[in-house]
């Protein structure tokens, strides 16, 4: 039966060229967002904060900062709306999910950045 699953996946769903990114990366997903008849473009920018899944039902999860409120948005990787990702920083972390980055605020909240 998992066999048959992947099968489906592999054939039917298409594959995006996006950019590798993990956790603690700053990215900035371009996004389309249909209201009524119209389309507009939006971003969501922010710090990586898990990758989960494999294949196809890979999903990542971004969180920003909205003035002293905490955003966090999961976007799965073959959503038809995502039009582009962009890294903007790569950043240096320990752990492949970083839960703990909820509770930071001021200068702890900084990620060190990495030169690839």
């Amino acid at each position: 039966m998992e066999s048959l699953i992947k099968f489906v996946q592999d054939e039917f769903v298409g594959k995006k060229d996006l950019p590798e990114f993990s956790a603690g990366d700053t990215i900035t997903v371009y996004y389309e967002i249909t209201e009524g008849a119209k389309t507009r473009t939006q971003f969501f920018r922010g710090v990586v904060i898990q990758l989960r899944g494999t294949g196809a039902s890979q999903t990542f999860t971004i969180r920003k900062m909205s003035g002293t409120v905490g955003v966090e948005r999961i976007f799965p990787i073959n959503l038809p709306a995502i039009q582009k990702i962009e890294v903007n920083k790569r950043g240096k972390v320990r752990r492949a999910r970083i839960f703990y980055f909820r509770e930071l605020t001021g200068k702890k909240a900084r990620i060190k950045e990495v030169k690839r």
